[in-house]
């Protein structure tokens, strides 16, 4: 115990406003490198805590470490927030000089280093509507909720004419912090993300739309990027890619009393089983024993020909679920599923209350699901609905997700050059609503070419991306974001699974994911 209260002050002395969480993960990533005690610390490289840290977190610990008296706490730098949440928000009431600049003239301003530390929500500037809303625990309205917007940038505005993504982000912790029912972003009770994106992008959105005015068009500077992984070589980057929402990526060790023989063994039983009846937990129990030879297989870059080859379970609804549920902590078929029942119905509320008299191409999407969806109902069609609206919404294309061939066609029958590389669900039938059976591919290649329910068929080709590896293409990144987010309820904080683009900013939370979260959430005040 001793120990472990000495390395988290090992930790905080160097990074003295990361989150408790955050901290216990350090701790815990530490622990499974071998650092027990304070003098082992020193023998952590740059690059062993970058699943858990940012590049810039990890090499300050590093560089810290390296020195014999890195352990004695130091000041926290003037800028470096977060600040306590308590001195923020002891009072609505902010005093008469914490909230308003000092005038100087324009040429000689400048705000001061630490203004974020000492900026006070100016709650009593907001009208009697705003704070009823949510002094009562209710989300304000989306025209109140602007009001808000602008009040408390044009007092940022007063004492920092440029703040930066970090003082909006900041403020908006705060923010949510203080009044968290009513601003945070939330879907039927469930918080997305960390729960402040859409504020901050909000406050962002507002800070450059006041500063536009003032910007000169003929100077350009290359904006900070969003991306965690932007500092790190492109080997590194993939690697954190991977590990995106894993808790169990690679384990160190065989589960004992396993062994290299037994694990063997167990491979080759599991072939015969496709043979026979199979029992469901006998697979799913031989799957988890032998997790640690199949992520080695994975993480060393075995083709999906030879997996598929060597474990024809992971490619079922089965096997892939338990793997699922070891690599990310996350039941794939059972959080689907109790979230589409949870949220599902609100959401195609929306689309075809909301979003269909805003965008075309939701409502010509719309129409054509209603014609060819008939008269059926169940699950599997309400599931069909929501996954195509949700594309419709953020324009992206079925082609790229799904590909359709004749009812009765066979795996050999598909023409695969049409097909696209990435994980792809062949339907087989004129549309989803029609189809009996569906067809997994990646890397071109059928995978798994009996599958059932539309349901399933989902639930599979997304675990296919975090158990195979598989970074989200940039024409699916909205859909699939959103899905891991809301219905898988995989919420990283930081990094992203999108696969990386030089000629794309790439965002930790995307932005139109979270403007869908925020609409969602403004709307479920009203459906009924």
């Amino acid at each position: 115990m001793a120990e472990s209260l000495q390395i988290s002050n090992a930790i905080a002395a160097v990074l003295p406003d990361l989150p408790d969480q955050v901290v216990k993960s350090v701790e815990d990533a530490l622990k499974t490198l071998g650092a027990v005690t304070t003098d082992d610390l020193k023998y952590i490289a740059e690059g062993d805590l970058l699943p858990v840290l940012k590049p810039i977190q990890d090499r300050r610990l590093v560089a810290a470490w390296a020195q014999k008296d890195s352990f004695t706490p130091t000041p926290a730098p003037a800028c470096s927030p977060p600040v306590s949440l308590q001195s923020s928000l002891s009072s609505v009431t902010p005093s008469p000089t914490s909230s308003t600049a000092t005038s100087s003239p324009s040429g000689s301003y400048r705000p001061a280093p630490n203004w974020i530390d000492n900026f006070q929500i100016p709650w009593q500037k907001l009208s009697e509507e705003i704070l009823q809303s949510l002094e009562r625990q209710k989300r304000p309205s989306p025209k109140l909720r602007r009001e808000m917007i602008r009040i408390v940038v044009s007092e940022m505005i007063k004492i920092c004419k440029n703040p930066t993504k970090h003082n909006t982000t900041e403020i908006a912790k705060r923010m949510v912090a203080r009044y968290p029912k009513s601003l945070q972003d939330v879907i039927d009770g469930d918080v997305i993300g960390l729960g402040y994106h859409s504020l901050a992008k909000q406050l962002q959105s507002r800070v450059e739309n006041v500063k536009r005015p003032d910007t000169p068009k003929i100077q350009k500077r290359k904006a900070a990027s969003d991306d965690d992984t932007d500092e790190i070589s492109a080997e590194q980057r993939a690697s954190v890619q991977d590990t995106y929402g894993c808790v169990n990526w690679m384990p160190k060790h065989l589960p004992l009393p396993e062994t290299v023989e037994s694990q063997l063994e167990k491979k080759e039983k599991m072939k015969t089983f496709e043979d026979m009846n199979y029992n469901s937990d006998v697979v799913k129990d031989f799957i988890k024993s032998t997790y640690f030879t199949q992520r080695k297989e994975i993480n060393n870059g075995a083709s999906i020909q030879k997996l598929s080859q060597d474990w024809p379970f992971l490619f079922k609804e089965v096997g892939m679920a338990a793997h699922f549920q070891e690599l990310t902590g996350v039941s794939l078929i059972v959080s689907f599923l109790a979230n589409v029942d949870k949220k599902g119905a609100r959401l195609l509320n929306f689309f075809k209350r909301v979003d269909a008299h805003k965008h075309k191409q939701v409502l010509d999407a719309l129409l054509k699901l209603e014609t060819e969806r008939g008269q059926s109902t169940g699950c599997s069609e309400e599931v069909i609905q929501m996954v195509l609206l949700l594309m419709a919404h953020f324009d992206e294309k079925e082609q790229h997700l799904f590909h359709y061939v004749e009812k009765t066609s066979l795996a050999e029958e598909v023409q695969m050059e049409n097909v696209p590389p990435t994980p792809c669900l062949i339907v087989c039938g004129s549309s989803c609503f029609a189809s009996e059976t569906f067809m997994l591919s990646i890397d071109r290649k059928v995978v798994n070419d009996h599958i059932t329910s539309f349901t399933s068929a989902i639930c599979l080709m997304f675990g296919s991306y975090y158990c195979l590896n598989i970074h989200y293409p940039v024409d699916l990144r909205s859909t699939l974001e959103f899905l891991q987010r809301c219905f898988f309820s995989i919420n990283p904080e930081n990094g992203t699974k999108v696969e990386w683009n030089k000629k794309r900013k790439v965002f930790s939370v995307n932005p139109r994911v979270l403007t869908l979260i925020s609409d969602l959430a403004d709307h479920e005040w009203t459906f009924q």
